[in-house]
């Protein structure tokens, strides 16, 4: 068992270690979002009162748990686009030559992404007391749980796409093809509540919902009712981790189809 799980933590090392190296991919995975939740919700705060939610929720609040699903989302393929790169550089392909079970390297590289996820996620939790929303122990236990499902989710989604990519032109452009339309379909940006019938089926179907949902929830684990009108956290955190465990199941099956 430890020769089979020395290969998961060597690849969780390295991603760490890469991203402590580039500093660039913090500003684009941690600022960018944080300026989509300034310029966004500042912008459309006058304007936009959000359907469903509770009464005095402003659009600054109500995009902010949004954000940090943002902040995974762009993390997650940030982590991912060095599967890409690796296999130009050729460190895929001598991974792949090694007596190790493509499930580990899956593994290595999702934990990796999803690690990096989770701790500017929780950064980013940091700036909650500025909206008057309070955070409990609980609360933020609860938070972390869900980051880390939304998180590995995102991670195997990107990595389903990479270990099929060539360029990371191509990549870039799936990945905003696919991604980012289930990030806005998922009650990030606007809620299910008074969008049209076609967008709300959309909502509906899209698996990221319900981590989008689990995560209100769970932010406001002292208030419920400060959540809005939104489906129960346990449905919702179920139909998460079966979305969490198909996508990283694809995932090792892209990955187990690719030469090395």
């Amino acid at each position: 068992m430890m020769r089979l799980w020395l290969p998961v933590v060597a690849l969780w090392r390295r991603e760490i270690v890469r991203f402590a190296r580039q500093r660039s991919r913090v500003s684009g995975a941690f600022a960018q979002p944080l300026v989509f939740w300034l310029l966004l919700g500042g912008g459309l705060n006058a304007s936009f009162r959000p359907a469903g939610a509770a009464p005095g929720t402003n659009y600054v609040e109500y995009f902010y748990p949004g954000t940090i699903a943002l902040v995974l989302l762009f993390t997650a393929i940030f982590a991912t686009i060095s599967t890409v790169e690796d296999r130009r550089e050729g460190f895929l392909q001598g991974v792949l030559v090694a007596p190790v079970p493509r499930w580990a390297i899956v593994l290595g590289q999702a934990l990796g992404g999803t690690s990096l996820a989770v701790l500017q996620g929780l950064l980013f939790l940091l700036l909650a007391p500025l909206l008057g929303i309070s955070l409990s122990l609980l609360s933020v236990v609860s938070m972390t749980v869900v980051m880390l499902i939304v998180a590995l989710s995102l991670t195997s989604l990107g990595l389903i796409i990479a270990w099929r990519m060539e360029s990371t032109q191509g990549f870039h452009a799936i990945m905003n093809l696919i991604l980012l339309p289930i990030w806005l379909l998922s009650g990030a940006f606007f809620p299910a509540t008074g969008a049209p019938a076609p967008l709300r089926w959309l909502m509906t179907i899209n698996p990221l919902t319900y981590g989008m949902t689990a995560l209100r929830r769970c932010l406001y684990l002292a208030k419920p009712a400060a959540a809005g009108a939104l489906p129960a956290l346990g449905p919702s955190l179920v139909i998460s981790v079966v979305f969490c465990v198909v996508a990283f199941t694809f995932a090792v099956r892209s990955a187990s189809r690719t030469a090395a």
